[in-house]
């Protein structure tokens, strides 16, 4: 009966597909909001309220082609208004912590610098380099990129050479 409130003509739009949806891109975008700055329950909030506004885009008929984009550009445009309903600028979160687990006390110390090194490089770059390159770690493809961050796909382009320059450089190559 519920249901029937909130959608007319009855049960929930594909909901097994949306299901499938949230299960496979939840994490990604999860990380994505954490690495602009949303703490962790805000970032839950904020994929929540993309998976909602994703039931009812289906609902109401909505195009079907690229929902995964759609889903980061509508969670980018989310994260945002958040953090300027917070009223704070927060730096960006490393997204996934990487660990070896054989490495000695040598090597977790190099690899602790050079984590730190890198962490410092993509918190100092501009901010669209920095969504460029965290989409892209998600497995966004440029088009997408460039459709969530709304920008051409020379920026993406542009962006991603910048990023991925600027950590080369600090890694020596």
């Amino acid at each position: 009966m519920a249901e029937a409130a909130i959608w007319p003509g009855g049960a929930w739009p594909q909901a097994g597909e949306v299901a499938e949806m949230y299960g496979q891109w939840r994490g990604p975008l999860l990380r994505y909001l954490g690495a602009l700055g949303l703490p962790g329950a805000d970032a839950e909030d904020v994929a929540q309220e993309v998976f909602l506004a994703l039931c009812h885009h289906l609902r109401r008929g909505g195009g079907r082609e690229n929902l995964r984009g759609w889903v980061f550009r509508v969670g980018h445009n989310l994260a945002l208004r958040r953090r300027e309903q917070m009223g704070r600028t927060v730096e960006a979160v490393e997204a996934v912590e990487v660990s070896d687990p054989a490495p000695g006390p040598e090597e977790l110390a190099l690899l602790s610098c050079r984590r730190e090194r890198l962490r410092a490089v993509v918190a100092a770059l501009p901010e669209r380099d920095r969504w460029c390159l965290l989409l892209r770690a998600e497995g966004l493809r440029h088009r997408e990129i460039a459709e969530v961050v709304e920008i051409s796909l020379g920026s993406v382009a542009a962006s991603l050479g910048r990023a991925v320059g600027k950590l080369a450089a600090v890694e020596g190559r």
